[in-house]
């Protein structure tokens, strides 16, 4: 008896680690498409550069609404395929949701589509302290 427990829990022991392994060369993936196609900037760097350059939110319409960044465009990620071709190649892209998870996926598939000029808000909107616009309902 007591074999077959120090047993389920070795069993559970290796499962634990191979996602814990899996989950952590998954970020450092994630890690390195974000510094091919992308620069992080903080906040301020973001604030500076946004008025000269297209600042796309990639969340849900309904996050959106409820609040997002001054001058924000709404292209969600789910729609960016077929949308994309919405924002300018010739203009710095800035992109954000609510951490860098959306951002980065969506950096991926422009700079793939042949834009080079883009920037993930770091941290996201979760932690944006700018100004900010929600929807009237």
């Amino acid at each position: 008896m007591v074999i077959g427990v120090s047993s389920g829990l070795l069993t559970l022991d290796i499962v634990i680690g191979i996602l814990v392994i899996a989950w952590v060369l998954y970020r450092i993936y994630q890690y390195s498409l974000r510094r091919k196609y992308a620069d992080v900037l903080k906040e301020d760097i973001f604030t500076q550069g946004m008025h000269k350059a297209q600042v796309i939110d990639l969340r849900e319409k309904n996050d959106f609404d409820k609040g997002h960044i001054l001058g924000a465009r709404n292209v969600p990620l789910s729609v960016m395929k077929q949308r994309y071709v919405e924002i300018r190649q010739d203009l710095p892209v800035y992109l954000y949701d609510q951490g860098m998870t959306l951002s980065t996926r969506a950096s991926v598939m422009l700079g793939k589509k042949g834009y080079t000029d883009i920037s993930i808000l770091k941290d996201g909107y979760a932690r944006w302290n700018g100004k900010t616009k929600a929807k009237k309902y």
